[in-house]
């Protein structure tokens, strides 16, 4: 075992805040009646019995209270967290146990803790712990967590998980131990007295089972032992000596300890592999498949009768061969006696060096176990007890054994085995590691590890520590994850004397609690120090009586950090003070309870006995006196600078030199005396540099740094109270701070300035000899490479402008390890960045040329230093760059920016993927292994699949999948972020729809985050949440509220129709809930008796309207509403009552005074309630339990509740409801229920072909159940609906039992009795609709149907004929024929008839097959007319076009088309003929040629097929308005009304959702006439006319698929009833089927930014097809868009709006499910334009004023006025405080012009995040020409700005649109600095041609200008390059130098007439001016 690897000694650390603490459980359980308290609290006062204040009350109360009692307290910590990211929040959360009640609560340091959660259970709790539980979602793999609690009593676990849900699992056997695991729970098997006699004979029963759910069963563990007894063996876990200590989730581990080796052992847990399975299952079916397999399945049988195996027949116990001999005998019972002896001679030996034990096999079984162990529980209760009989014939845990049956097994097992499956274990525990049997291993004593946890060190290596209190040491043992698999490798074992330890996880590092009573702080296996905690010294402790001889002078105790200098003292444990009295005990060896009784109550004061509850750095310690204090750890620092440092020395140093640099500078940091944040990176440098070798005393610049730091331990004390005096050291501190320094640096003081440094350097030279490195140093050897890191860091740190700020103290340090490694050009570099700086800095220190040889100079230091902004700018000059070195995980940010560079400016595809060594190097330290980077590339290679080709679109999809937000653009300097920003703006103009949410934010488009986020919510409550307040207006007068439709949103209403008032018109129209006003005025003759029966008549006859009103309502509100689940629905009354004037008296047909039809209400109530259900929108949260609380109390309501279950069928919300309840309802017998519940549940399932929803309605349909079945009495309607259902159910599936059944009951003929024999009208017609269904659209191809006939037989229903015979099962039924009706064995074709037509027609619908339509054609002789009644012509047309789709044409010539020849042509007046038919005829013929029309182009707003539907209605009309003329003789009035009311129907179906103003204005005609003629059905016509037109109020149209017009067809049959109880020719519940053609189609453009509805532009194009080619049109929207399949691509179109396009050949899902969500399409406002509500013409926009005079824009911009163009409230406080001139700032007028010129840019140009950029380039330029920059940060990015601009105006002037920064501001920005650094050149080129030469600098501005000059001209360090520019001769050999040492041209133009003529400095070679080269 390798001991502790470092140890710093005589080291100390305060810990830090100190709290008492008491459980909070404790404290809240104390106010909590529960049973055990009150039992308490007779026994003492509660203040007395939780006191805390020393051992003596504790124990007094502890002798009161039974030690059972107080035992069962017991609580556990854990770190908070909530949805919120993990670091943001942190609190911890305490989980407590107490008798019955279990208290979760959570709290923080900053906030006190609450009760999260309170549990109250029936027994004691025995345990109670937190666990989660992974639920598979059944879509796909992947799994949902559930988090939970799990209380643990004796017979189950109560499990609650957080969102709610309560699981009670009870537990078959008595559980010792329960565990929580990744994937559930595992419980231990307590073993019983019982049980271990039966171990010898028998095979263990399993001990370990797992829990994956709490609905799971409870399953065995499969254990998998590593050794070399088999190693492959599978077994379960039996082991009784094996307990677990230890689990634990990532890695996922168990920790076992073997009571009888003495040993723990590790082992992976993961999911059984399905071979394990089988193979722990197969001995069931594999008799003697092993060898040493031996049974004895007697014990079978006597397990199952409960009895103990000694007194089992026969039974006898082999002495002395008990589990701890090696050798192990079976024994068996008589019957196995053969079996016995055939294998004496395979009786099992083992060596016992291998394993100990062997185990004998078993059956066990779990019933007996269950009645065995727990008494208090039925075995019933437990639902897998029976299956645990078959289920453990596993094999023994060491070693394979057989399962042999017997041959001639007892009749007992026989019964007591039946065929069951085998419990299938869910978990298999693998050996990982087994620790050695430990040499003193006694086995009177346990070593069992009291605690086990998991730490890992500084360095990242992770330990497996348990502590075994008897032996008084932790164990540590390394482990390492492997990355080919998730195996575990475990290398080393370390011990550490410990009494205890808790890890501490977010600092790395582990507290430990040593014999003596000392608190140590370990780092994995490494002791950082002692942790002082205050207030636990002995009270006769003082510093003085132990330390007389360090009462000496101060200044000869150095620091910690001093370590490495030559005077520094050994501070020897023995001097210093033992933080906490010791206890100076023998080192003794008892158990853990002698030692405590023995020494406990010596000490007076308390010390620390235990510790426990470690969460983050926090951890309790619990003292000798029972009380208990939390106290936190210090971290290892707190300044991010210091932090990415340590990262850095950590990841280049080999692991024992990182250890040690960390471990000495956490003592540093943390030494007692309190740390203070500001002087943290003076510690650091001054303990990093003395780590180097440095004497920081005498190095200037670091001296000053000392006197900061607390010096040592002990003195720390007192320095750290405040002294009231200054002293020297604070002004040495100012005069030495940077900001003196850089104001020194000013011009202004150099007077004063060049003494000062005259002083310094007279300083320095005293010490010159001292300057030297201590070789001795543990950091000497890696000075090269620390500080190639620390470069690498600093670059980094140049990145981030939040982080720059710090880099300049990072430049201090690297500046002088530069110095010292001699690398100039490094210093130079630096020089550059910071030239005011680093001029302060000269000492050198020097290192001995021998010494250099013991430095490792890595082979990545190379002498030209890597400059990550150089290294852009190559990039956009287009140069060859080497590939750039990084930290992996410490420079992230360069990495992101040199590969978004190479990807966006170099243009290489592959620079994220496979490429990315072409651009970076990553450097590798030491330790790091190789295995890593592989996996590295292989993960980004996988990681972005890129959809698009473009870069841009590329880069910004990468920067997504790297993580990169906004808010990191924000902190990257603005020439880098510039070609980023770029990109961002590109991809932001043409988006793909399908990007996902977070790249969506990147670029800025919150239309389009908003609307990816939609989609990826789980079906949020409503399809409207997030804030969308599409809401409907709250109404307030109480008479509003009642009609039902308030639920139509007015907002997007009010957008569509934003004229008129039509939907408050269409309300008022159908609403029902009012009295209707009867005006009949009383004539002079008329009786006042007459006069009220007269005013009642009139009466009835409005109600004929106010009945059909609902089925039109409810297609008008249709999905309008979210029912709240504690609600019932709101239903309107149907008032009946009337008003009559001028006294609004009250007028009721109940009066008795006339005769009102019985029933009459009973459909129209049906009616209300399907239009109240269908408010309900199919996204609303509607569950079994709300359905059956709607249900009315009242008998009369029952009408209505069966609309309204058809209606939740309709909207599918009926397949939520129970099973049950369905019986439930249906064996009511209430007719009207019954319709509802089968119409509703078949639509529900629609085309699903499901089995149960097949059985509810076969009962109902007597030709569906067998023959010989009992006949049920089902009503006749009940039938009709049964039979639709079937339709529903197998629509489209062409399901042949259920065709031939309806085929033959089309010509159903009528029993004997009254049986089918009235309204058998719409029983035919409902089997035909039926039957099309079933067989929609498949024409001829219906397979295995040919036998049928189909068309035939359909054809002879049509036009009549011989009846056939009655084929199968029916035949019996039809024996007899009826009595009442005679029909012959002719089929009867007035009942057959409709049905067939419309079956044919469904069946061949969309076909175009000319043979069948050619049969549905009228007859074309006037004989052949006269025997077809003139309504199935409507019927048969309309059947043949539909069957012809292709062939409709919406104009009136193929209307007239359908009409016979013979009707066309000239009549010949001889010929005998009746004119009244012929009229008729026409008329049907035309109704069905339009219906047909209708149905051809539903919801397509056609307006040819509109109009010419119009001028059909309009003809219709005129010839009505004719009273009394020929023609309305002729046809008869109710022949043209049902004409008319059919083209109104077809017309509104055309027009569905538009809400068209002449259909409207139709229906509101029709609607005014009640009288005569005008009966109930066709009220119900118009007004379902009106309710299509505005269908869903507008947000929902018709489909034309083949569903949806099958679903028309029903609900549109052309017969309309005559009067409210008439269901003689079609159920009325089939006008409701309307609704299964319905469907979204609105498109309504929401505003993102303030989440209203408003107007946008829509671009909509067709795709092409043979009538047209492809065609784009204009739409406004909001707007109803065309069916799906017809379009290409639909587009929001600029130039308001950003554009957006959704690209439907791609797929249609997106826009689907935008439109099923209510539509809301997220659009965004362009900056500087106004919506078109306020602005129609977008004359007002910021642009219209440009149109006038070019440049007058910027002229005309009034800051003001922005906020009208822009929400964004960066812009507009912009404007309001730099674009206005203040009184408190007088502003020059130009600089306000100028930022408002930005402004104007930026919002024209649509870039509002360009502003910032535009700002930081003026102030750069402005801070330039003044003079007064500090360091060359701005002009490198100004320089990286320009080159950009560059790179793109030389791809040429076409490029221009893409660049963001297009104006002249640019240019101008350019030719100021140009025109300041040329003066500077022109007056100072004798400093460049110094600096040229390799001069001193001066240190005074010119240095400053010079930097600024060599950064922005981009030329290079010059003093070590073998080219130098001096000493040219001619123009061209300056050109040529240039060219190698990469010079732009334009710069080294500048610098020509320096290098040519150094006289005449300011002449140009060429004569040409300075200006003309600024271009």
């Amino acid at each position: 075992m390798s001991e502790v690897v470092y140890e710093e000694t005589a080291t100390m650390i305060a810990a830090g805040e100190l709290q008492s603490f008491v459980p909070f459980g404790r404290e809240h359980c104390r106010n909590h009646p529960n049973a055990f308290n009150l039992q308490l609290r007779e026994l003492q006062p509660a203040s007395e019995l939780w006191s805390s204040d020393g051992a003596a009350g504790l124990v007094g109360s502890l002798q009161e209270v039974s030690l059972q009692e107080r035992e069962r307290e017991c609580w556990q910590l854990r770190k908070g967290s909530t949805g919120i990211k993990e670091e943001d929040v942190e609190f911890e959360e305490e989980l407590y146990a107490a008798g019955n009640v279990v208290v979760w609560s959570q709290g923080s340091r900053t906030q006190a803790s609450t009760v999260y959660k309170a549990f109250t259970v029936d027994s004691p709790v025995q345990q109670a712990l937190w666990c989660n539980f992974a639920v598979p979602q059944n879509n796909n793999d992947e799994e949902e967590v559930e988090h939970t609690v799990c209380i643990v009593q004796s017979s189950c676990v109560n499990v609650h998980s957080v969102t709610g849900k309560d699981f009670i699992s009870p537990l078959p056997f008595q559980v010792s131990n329960v565990w929580a695991t990744e994937f559930g729970l595992l419980l231990e098997r307590k073993n019983t007295v019982n049980e271990t006699q039966l171990s010898c004979p028998g095979e263990p029963l399993p001990t370990v089972f797992s829990m994956l759910h709490p609905l799971d069963e409870i399953a065995p563990v499969v254990c998998k032992p590593s050794g070399m007894f088999d190693g492959s063996c599978v077994q379960y876990a039996s082991d009784s000596t094996m307990k677990i200590v230890f689990t634990c989730c990532r890695p996922s581990l168990v920790v076992s300890y073997d009571s009888v080796q003495g040993t723990h052992s590790v082992w992976g847990l993961r999911k059984v592999t399905h071979d394990e399975c089988s193979k722990v299952l197969r001995h069931l079916s594999e008799p003697a498949g092993m060898p040493q397999g031996m049974m004895a399945s007697g014990f079978l049988t006597s397990h199952l009768r409960n009895m103990s195996c000694l007194d089992s027949p026969g039974g006898h116990a082999a002495p002395g061969l008990g589990p701890g001999t090696g050798t192990s005998f079976a024994v068996g019972s008589p019957l196995h006696y053969s079996v016995l002896h055939s294998h004496q001679s395979k009786i099992l030996t083992s060596s016992p060096g291998v394993h100990p034990r062997v185990h004998s096999p078993s059956i066990s079984n779990m019933a007996a176990l269950s009645r065995a162990h727990s008494p208090g529980m039925a075995a019933p209760s437990f639902s897998g007890a029976s299956r645990f009989n078959a289920s453990f014939h596993s094999p023994s845990s060491r070693g394979h054994h057989g399962l042999l049956p017997s041959p001639n097994s007892t009749v007992n097992e026989t019964v007591l085995l039946p065929e069951m499956e085998p419990i299938v274990p869910d978990l298999c525990m693998e050996q990982l590691w087994s620790e050695t049997s430990p040499a003193g291993f006694h086995r009177n004593m346990s070593s069992q590890a009291s605690k086990v946890f998991l730490t890992s060190d500084l360095c990242e290596n992770r330990y497996l520590c348990f502590l075994v209190e008897s032996h008084q040491q932790l164990r540590c043992v390394k482990f390492i994850e492997s990355n080919e698999t998730s195996q575990l490798i475990f290398p080393s074992v370390t011990t550490i004397p410990a009494k205890d330890a808790e890890p501490l996880q977010t600092i790395d590092a582990m507290l430990v609690l040593e014999a003596c009573g000392s608190l140590v702080l370990y780092t994995g296996i490494t002791r950082v120090s002692k942790v002082y905690v205050r207030g636990l010294l002995s009270p006769t402790f003082n510093i003085t009586n132990h330390l007389p001889h360090l009462s000496a002078a101060v200044e000869n105790v150095s620091t910690p950090a001093n370590a490495g200098s030559r005077h520094i003292q050994r501070l020897d444990e023995d001097v210093m003070p033992s933080p906490v009295s010791e206890l100076r005990s023998p080192n003794i060896k008892h158990h853990e309870a002698s030692f405590l009784e023995d020494y406990t109550f010596q000490q007076t004061s308390p010390y620390i006995h235990a510790l426990r509850d470690p969460v983050c750095n926090r951890v309790t310690l619990e003292l000798s006196s029972g009380t208990m204090l939390r106290i936190s750890i210090p971290e290892i620092a707190t300044s991010e600078l210091v932090r990415k440092c340590l990262q850095a020395i950590r990841f280049i140093l080999p692991k024992e030199a990182a250890m040690k640099v960390l471990v000495k500078w956490y003592n540093v940091y943390n030494a007692p005396g309190g740390q203070s944040a500001h002087a943290e990176w003076n510690q650091f440098v001054t303990c990093f540099l003395t780590l180097m070798g440095y004497n920081t005393e005498r190095l200037a610049w670091t001296r000053h740094l000392h006197f900061e730091m607390p010096l040592s331990p002990v003195i720390a004390a007192k320095r750290s109270r405040p002294s009231d005096g200054g002293s020297d050291e604070d002004w040495d501190y100012l005069l030495a701070s940077h900001y003196h320094r850089q104001i020194n640096s000013q011009p202004v003081f150099s007077s004063e300035e060049s003494s000062g440094t005259n002083d310094m350097s007279s300083a320095s030279s005293p010490y010159s000899p001292s300057l030297k490195l201590d070789n001795s140093a543990p950091l000497f050897p890696h000075i090269p490479a620390l500080f190639y890191v620390l470069h690498l860091l600093y670059q980094e740190l140049q990145l981030d402008e939040l982080h720059r700020a710090r880099a300049s103290s990072l430049v201090c340090l690297l500046q002088q390890l530069a110095r010292d490694l001699q690398l100039e050009e490094y210093i130079d570099l630096y020089w550059r960045d910071y030239p005011s700086l680093m001029s302060c800095f000269t000492e050198s220190c020097i290192i001995d040329q021998a010494l250099i040889g013991q430095m490792q100079s890595p082979s990545f230091l190379r002498s030209e230093p890597p400059c990550v902004f150089s290294w852009l700018s190559r990039c956009l000059r287009g140069e060859v760059t080497p590939p750039f070195p990084y930290l992996p995980d410490i420079c992230q940010r360069t990495r992101l920016l040199v590969l978004s560079y190479a990807l966006y400016i170099i243009g290489d595809d592959n620079a994220t993927s496979t490429d990315v060594s072409k651009y970076l190097v990553k450097l590798s330290a030491g330790q790091k292994s190789s295995a890593i980077d592989l996996q590295y590339r292989r993960q980004s290679t996988v990681k972005v699949k890129f959809s698009s080709e473009s870069l841009a679109e590329q880069l910004v999809v990468w920067l997504t999948s790297e993580g990169f937000t906004l808010k990191d653009l924000e902190s990257v300097p603005f020439g880098v972020a510039l070609p980023i920003r770029e990109a961002i703006y590109r991809c932001r103009e043409q988006p793909c729809s399908n990007w996902s949410e977070e790249v969506c934010l990147l670029i800025g488009r919150q239309d389009l985050t908003k609307q990816a986020h939609k989609t990826t919510l789980a079906k949020n409550r409503g399809s409207l949440g997030s804030g969308l307040s599409l809401k409907p207006p709250a109404t307030t007068e109480a008479d509003e509220e009642e009609d039902g439709m308030s639920d139509i949103i007015q907002e997007v209403t009010g957008l569509i129709w934003s004229q008129d008032l039509r939907v408050q018109e269409v309300r008022r129209l159908l609403q029902s809930s009012r009295p209707v006003r009867v005006s009949v005025v009383q004539l002079p003759e008329v009786s006042d008796h007459e006069y009220i029966e007269e005013k009642e008549n009139k009466l009835l006859q409005l109600c004929q309207r106010t009945m059909a009103l609902p089925v039109g309502r409810g297609l008008f509100t249709l999905f309008s509403y979210h029912p709240v689940p504690t609600e019932p629905l709101p239903v309107p009354k149907l008032n009946l009552t009337g008003r009559a004037p001028p006294r609004n008296t009250m007028v009721d047909l109940n009066s008795g005074n006339i005769d009102v039809p019985p029933n009459m209400t009973s459909w129209p109530s049906f009616h209300n309630g399907v239009a109240a259900g269908l408010k309900i929108a199919p996204a609303s949260q509607v569950d079994s339990a709300w359905i059956a609380y709607n249900k009315p109390k009242s008998p009369e309501l029952a009408n209505e509740y069966a609309g309204f279950l058809m209606a939740l069928g309709l909207n599918g919300h009926l397949t939520k409801l129970a099973t049950l309840n369905i019986h439930d309802y249906l064996t009511k017998g209430h007719e009207m229920t019954s319709i509802g519940l089968l119409l509703g549940v078949s639509s529900a399932k629609l085309g699903t072909m499901d089995m149960s929803i097949t059985r509810l309605l076969s009962i109902h349909i007597p030709a569906l159940l067998p023959p010989t079945s009992t006949e049920l009495d089902v009503p006749h309607n009940v039938q009709v609906a049964a039979v639709i259902g079937i339709g529903l159910v197998y629509q489209g599936t062409g399901h042949r039992h259920n065709a031939e059944v309806l085929l033959s009951e089309i010509g159903r003929p009528p029993g004997p009795e009254m049986e089918y024999c009235t309204d058998r009208e719409s029983y035919s017609l409902a089997a035909g609709l039926a039957l099309g269904m079933v067989c929609l659209g498949h024409g001829s191809n219906l397979i295995g149907m040919t036998d049928l006939n189909v068309p035939e037989q359909l054809y002879q229903y049509m036009v009549g004929g011989h009846r056939r015979a009655q084929a199968g099962a029916s035949r019996e039924r039809h024996k007899s024929p009826s009595y009442q009706i005679k029909e012959g064995d002719t089929i009867n074709v007035d009942v057959t008839c409709p049905g067939a037509t419309l079956a044919l027609a469904m069946i061949y619908l969309k076909t175009n097959n000319r043979s069948i339509a050619d049969w549905l054609k009228p007859p074309d002789t006037w004989f052949l007319l006269d025997f077809i009644k003139p309504e199935f012509l409507l019927l048969r047309t309309l059947a043949r076009c539909i069957i012809m789709w292709d062939e409709i044409l919406p104009n009136t010539e193929w209307v007239k088309s359908n009409i016979p020849q013979i009707m066309r042509g000239n009549f010949d007046l001889s010929e005998d003929f009746n004119m009244g038919a012929m009229a008729q005829a026409q008329d049907y013929i035309t109704a069905g040629a339009c219906l047909a029309l209708g149905l051809r182009f539903a919801g397509s707003a056609n307006s040819d097929a509109f109009d010419c539907l119009y001028d059909s209605a309009m003809t219709f009309m005129t010839i009505m308005s004719l009273t009394g003329a020929g023609a309305v003789a002729a046809t008869g009035n109710y022949n043209l009304q049902t004409g008319l009311s059919m083209i109104l129907l077809a017309m509104s179906m055309v027009m569905s959702g538009t809400g068209n103003l002449k259909v409207l204005q139709l229906c509101r005609f029709l609607h005014k006439r009640t009288g005569g003629e005008m009966n109930y059905g066709f009220h119900m016509a118009h007004h379902m006319a009106l309710g299509l037109l505005f269908l869903g109020g507008g947000r929902y149209t018709l489909s034309t698929s083949n569903s949806a017009i099958a679903a028309l067809l029903c609900a549109l049959y052309p017969h309309f009833p005559a009067h409210s109880t008439d269901n003689r020719y079609h159920l009325q519940a089939l006008r409701h089927l309307a609704v299964l053609a319905a469907e979204p189609r609105l498109l309504v453009p929401v505003d993102v930014d303030s989440l209203k509805p408003c107007y946008a532009l829509l671009e909509v194009t067709y795709k092409e097809t043979k009538w047209y080619d492809e065609t784009t049109v204009e739409l406004m929207a909001p707007t109803m868009l065309p069916e799906l399949h017809l379009l290409k691509r639909v587009k929001v179109k600029g130039p308001r709006y950003w554009e957006l396009s959704v690209d439907l050949s791609k797929e249609t899902q997106h826009l689907k499910s935008i439109l099923s969500r209510d539509g809301v399409l997220y659009v965004k406002l362009r900056a500087g334009q106004l919506p078109y509500k306020d602005d129609p013409q977008g004359w007002k926009s910021l642009l219209a004023t440009t149109v006038n005079h070019r440049n007058s824009g910027v002229r005309a911009f009034k800051p003001e006025a922005i906020s009208t163009f822009t929400s964004e409230p960066a812009l507009i406080s912009f404007a309001e405080f730099f674009c206005k001139s203040s009184d408190g700032i007088k502003h020059r007028e130009d600089t306000l012009a100028l930022f408002s010129a930005m402004l104007y840019e930026c919002v024209t140009q649509e870039c509002p995040e360009m502003l910032p950029t535009y700002v930081a380039i003026e102030q750069a330029v402005g801070a330039l020409s003044r003079g007064g920059l500090q360091q060359t940060f701005p002009l490198w990015q100004l320089r990286l700005v320009v080159e950009l601009w560059d790179s793109r105006m030389l791809r040429g002037p076409a490029n221009r649109h893409d660049t963001l920064l297009t104006s002249e501001f640019l240019p101008v920005m350019k030719n100021v600095v140009d025109v300041a650094l040329d003066d500077w050149l022109r007056d100072n080129s004798s400093v460049l041609r110094s600096y040229m030469r390799g001069g001193v600098l001066s240190k005074d501005a010119q240095s400053t200008m010079l930097a600024c000059f060599l950064v922005y001209r981009s030329i290079p360090f010059l003093k070590n390059t073998h080219t130098q520019l001096e000493g040219c001769r001619s123009f061209g050999e300056v050109l040529a130098r240039g060219r190698q040492l990469g010079i732009p041209l334009r710069d080294l133009l500048r610098l020509t007439p320096i290098l040519l003529d150094p006289a005449c400095g300011s002449q140009l070679p060429l004569g040409l001016p300075l200006q003309a080269l600024s271009s």
